[in-house]
Formats: structure tokens, C-alpha cells, sequence
């Protein structure tokens, strides 16, 4: 079945503060060497789907910059293949009020691919590795107008959900919820959607017409509830992690530290893949200590780092200790400072004996470039 991909690129942008001042939640780096896009792009292009469009509104330079051609993913960056679809930029649409404009506004985009039966609709804020040949099948098989993947065990009564689900014992819906912070037993969306083209074109048109914008409230869910819309539900049993504030991507990043999160997020279904940056290997003091890490290469480090994410080319001075922190590409860390819970975005310079401490649930945050 032949089915084409489509990434909101700027979702949740606002909700992770200075981390997305300059990027695109989809171009923000993760795990030492990826960028948060990588997941969504390497799970479309391993399962055969090779024509992608990724919706930005604005930021998006990074972005570019990170996909380049597209070869690390086997896709052409050109017209029938990996294209970027910037309406916002260009003048199309006045302004973003949900992803069923921003969808309205790139309808010939979606009309081109006459081939493309069915659309792949996702958020990069949501990281894991699925097989999405799967999702198709159930889809197909299942019959309903939609599907969305979903993960159990995140539902908690706290987590604001953009979508939330409740089964029956038959598997059926029995109860379909938006921007609630749903107890436990519901199940979460991934942020994941398979539907046929031409129904999402007919339904995209008929609610911009009807100034409805937003696709799970305006949508989904109205259409859903009025019985105008069948909705079948895929559980994904990997790894998931939500990225949608400040504090859940400083835990997912570390919880990457975990052997069994890491196995399947990066290798799970298949292999997880980003933009190639040779660098000479990382390099470790004789005095260095280094505990439970996740190190990239190009680093040098001759101090004391424990249960950290440390990205390319960082650089941690003798007698610095840094622990449950998040550090960007080519931070430097002066000598004897000491850093804990924190998030250094990328080309930060702490000071020498600069004392940096956070909390788990609230990492400081010190944004690119800054001199601390």
C-alpha cells in the first residue's frame, strides 16, 4: 500500500522555552548525536514511505541545515520526495491556528502524490521506533476512518493529553477525550495518525470552512462523537517518550542512560538514523572520572561526569564535576565548577568555580551561546 508522510515540525515549540528560542521542536538535539526529527524520519523511511513533507512555520534554518539532502535517510530533498513546506513563511496562510490549517494550507501538496493512497500524520515531539508498515496493515484491516497509535502506562491524572482514549472490554472506544489530564487506565496518542487521503482532503476542506482548526478537538473528536467518523486504535508496546515540556525532555534525555530505553528507542525496530559529523574520538583525562554516561565524540573531558547526556565536542576542565546533566554540543566547562541538573544548550562557556544547580523537575537552563 502506498502511503506519504507529514511532520508538524513546530509543535509544542512555545512549551519548551529558550530550548526552541531558535529551532524548531524538531530540530532539537537529543541523546548526544540526534536531533528530535531524526525518529519520525528514520521510522517513515525504514518502512517504505518516501514521500515526506514537513510543515514549519518559522526557525526552521536549523532544520534545513540538519536534513541537508537527505541521504541519511535515503530521501531526495526535492519534489517527490522529502520537501519543506513553509506556508507561513511565504506569505500563504496569514497566520498557524492549528494543524487543519496548516494542513489546508499545503491541500495541493497532499493532492500531487496521486499514488499515495494513505497519509502518515505525526509530531517529532514524540520519540520511538515503530514499525509503521504495521500501523498501515492494522489500519487497512480494521476498516475504521482512522487510526491513532497510542501507548498505555502514560495517563496518570497530571499529564494534560492531547488526546486520550478509553477501550472496552471488546477493544472498542468507549470514551475519547481531548486536553484532559485523563486518569489511569486511558490510553495516551502518540501523536500518530494513519488515514486515507482523499478522506483527510474532504475533511481538512469542510472544517477551515467551518473555522476549525485544531485536528484532534475540531476534528477528531467532534466528528467522532457525532458518529460521522470511525476510529480504530493501534497500542504501541516500545519505548515512547514525550517531549512536550521542559522538564520531559530533560527526563527522557537521561533516561536513555537505561540499557533497555536505549535498545529499543535506537535499535528497536530498526535503526535509528541522523546526519553523519566525523569527529575524532573522544578524548578522557588520566585523571578523568566518568560514570554511567552517554558520551558522543569529540569531546575532552578531565573531570568528573556522572549520569549525564554529554553531545559532540564538549569540553569539562580538571576538577569540574557534572551530574544528572544534559550538555549540549561544544559547551566548554571551566575548571573546579560543579553542575548538577542542568541543561546547557549548545556553545555555552560556564566560568571556572561557577556553581550550576537545579532539581530534577526543574533543570536549569542556560541558552545557546550564553557565558555563565
Amino acid at each position: 500500500m502506498n502511503a506519504m508522510g507529514i511532520i508538524f515540525a513546530n509543535i509544542y515549540d512555545s512549551s519548551l522555552g529558550e530550548l526552541t528560542n531558535k529551532r524548531t521542536m524538531a530540530s532539537l538535539p537529543f541523546g548526544g548525536r540526534y536531533r528530535q526529527i531524526d525518529f519520525i524520519l528514520s521510522n517513515m523511511a525504514n518502512s517504505g514511505i518516501r514521500r515526506v513533507g514537513i510543515i514549519s512555520r518559522y526557525k526552521y534554518n536549523s532544520l534545513m541545515n540538519h536534513i541537508g539532502s537527505g541521504e541519511e535517510w535515503d530521501l531526495e530533498l526535492q519534489q517527490g520526495g522529502l520537501e519543506f513546506l513553509n506556508p507561513y513563511f511565504t506569505g500563504n496562510a496569514p497566520s498557524y491556528q492549528g494543524k487543519l490549517d496548516a494542513l489546508h494550507s499545503v491541500a495541493d501538496y497532499l493532492e500531487e502524490g496521486s499514488k499515495d493512497d494513505y497519509v502518515v500524520l505525526a509530531d517529532p515531539s514524540v520519540l520511538y521506533n515503530i514499525d509503521l508498515n504495521k500501523v498501515l496493515e492494522a489500519h487497512v484491516s480494521s476498516g475504521k476512518d482512522i487510526t491513532v497509535v497510542t501507548k498505555a502506562g502514560i495517563a496518570n491524572g497530571k499529564k494534560r493529553l492531547d488526546l486520550a482514549i478509553k477501550l472496552d472490554e471488546a477493544g472498542e472506544i468507549s470514551d475519547l477525550t481531548v486536553d484532559l489530564a485523563a486518569p489511569e487506565g486511558y490510553l495516551a496518542s502518540m501523536g500518530l495518525f494513519v488515514i486515507a487521503k482523499e478522506l483527510l482532503l474532504y475533511h481538512v476542506r469542510e472544517a477551515v470552512a467551518r473555522n476549525r482548526y485544531r485536528f484532534e478537538r475540531d476534528f477528531l473528536s467532534l466528528q467522532f462523537h457525532e458518529n460521522n467518523l470511525t476510529v480504530g486504535v493501534y497500542q504501541h508496546e516500545g519505548v515512547v517518550l514525550f517531549n512536550e515540556s521542559t522538564q520531559e525532555y530533560f527526563e527522557s534525555n537521561l533516561a536513555i542512560l537505561k540499557r533497555d530505553v536505549y535498545q529499543d528507542l535506537f535499535f528497536g525496530n530498526h535503526p535509528i538514523y541522523t546526519k553523519v559529523r566525523d569527529r575524532v574520538p573522544t578524548y578522557y583525562g588520566e585523571n578523568s572520572q566518568i560514570s554511567h554516561c552517554c558520551v558522543a565524540d569529540g569531546c575532552v573531558l578531565d573531570g568528573a561526569v556522572k549520569d549525564s547526556i554529554l553531545f559532540r565536542q564538549v569540553q569539562i576542565a580538571a576538577g569540574a564535576q557534572v551530574e544528572n546533566c544534559v550538555i549540549m554540543n561544544d559547551a566548554v566547562i571551566g575548571e573546579g565548577c560543579v553542575l548538577k541538573n542542568v541543561i546547557l544548550d549548545k556553545d555555552v562557556v560556564v566560568r571556572p568555580g561557577a556553581t550550576l544547580i537545579g532539581s530534577p523537575t526543574t533543570p536549569v537552563i542556560i541558552k545557546r551561546g550564553e557565558i555563565v
